[in-house]
């Protein structure tokens, strides 16, 4: 039921009625599931009656109780337990109780785009199209329509990881999902958009968890305006070259962190000793596969007082005998 991860190249077409999500046939299991209504999104009058749905006639489950009697908070319980895949092309189309349950908002609090397989040729993408109503289908405008279901509710956001996603949607989502708790942002902002994101990030007072998969240009700037507004922030991922000024400003605007992860990193030991001398409330730090360090005796003893320290893989010079490229030290970004 779960595709793989995939990366997302379409038009920027945002003609989806956040409403809209029932003009898809699927296939589920043997049995090829009608739809509950075939609207059009585009061109609403061309839209078709409401079909009937597997629901009320089907089966009695074991005990003779029927599948639209359980309660729907029992199943608003289960389908927030699902991923985006189910909630949209499977769950709405077994009966209209289980239809109606799935929109409350409450399904909808964790939002992982990157669950999805949104490549145009995919199962996912083709049946979200299949019926000819749209021509491709948009990350924007599918964004959209799913955090309109969350009705601000959403407590975790994951991006995909490269292209579809713009500062245009990171923006929107700063303004429709004010309580997000978990923040992942994607991998190909531009540059002149990097010095957006402590602004947007900021908004985001309960948030306690950052994910980065490249250190945007903007990084310290970003790390003192969550020191400043996210009070309970204590869990942050990014991966570039973590030089003096990012780990004395990690030390200095974020004591409290947790979890910190900079693996794949260009990090040397003496940032690595600030980081861990700093941060006296760590529980796990992750630093697998960093080129420039080599974790000796003296950082495994001041490491000890956290609980997990993960290293594996890191080195201090690459397969070529070279530490970086000076041009790999500037963008932050490494390949080995």
């Amino acid at each position: 039921m779960r595709p793989s991860n995939a990366s997302l190249q379409v038009d920027r077409s945002e003609n989806i009625n956040p409403n809209w999500h029932e003009n898809v046939l699927i296939q589920s299991g043997e049995f090829e599931i009608e739809p509950i209504c075939a609207y059009n999104p585009i061109n609403p009058k061309q839209s078709e009656s409401p079909r009937p749905t597997l629901n009320e006639d089907s089966p009695d489950m074991e005990g003779g109780r029927r599948w639209e009697e359980m309660p729907a908070d029992c199943l608003v319980d289960i389908f927030r337990r699902l991923g985006l895949h189910d909630l949209t092309l499977s769950v709405p189309f077994v009966c209209r109780c289980w239809r109606r349950a799935s929109l409350d908002p409450g399904c909808w609090r964790r939002l992982d785009f990157r669950s999805l397989d949104l490549m145009p040729w995919s199962h996912f993408s083709r049946s979200f199209t299949s019926c000819d109503r749209l021509s491709s289908l948009s990350f924007s405008a599918f964004m959209r329509f799913v955090v309109a279901r969350s009705r601000g509710s959403a407590a975790e956001l994951l991006f995909p990881l490269s292209f579809g996603a713009s500062i245009q949607d990171l923006t929107f989502v700063s303004m429709k999902c004010p309580r997000l708790k978990r923040l992942a942002l994607p991998d190909n902002f531009m540059l002149e958009d990097d010095l957006l994101i402590p602004e947007l990030v900021g908004r985001w007072r309960d948030l306690e968890q950052l994910e980065m998969e490249t250190k945007p240009s903007s990084f310290l700037e970003m790390i003192a305006v969550i020191g400043r507004n996210c009070s309970r922030f204590g869990r942050l991922k990014v991966r570039g070259l973590i030089g003096k000024e990012d780990a004395k400003a990690i030390v200095d605007c974020l004591p409290d962190l947790n979890h910190l992860e900079l693996s794949k990193s260009y990090l040397t030991k003496e940032e690595l000793v600030v980081i861990v001398n700093g941060c006296r409330k760590l529980e796990r730090l992750t630093v697998k596969d960093c080129l420039g360090l080599q974790v000796d005796d003296e950082v495994v003893r001041s490491a000890s007082r956290i609980k997990c320290f993960e290293h594996e893989g890191s080195k201090l010079l690459d397969d070529y005998g070279y530490e970086t490229d000076e041009s790999e030290q500037q963008s932050g970004i490494f390949y080995w």
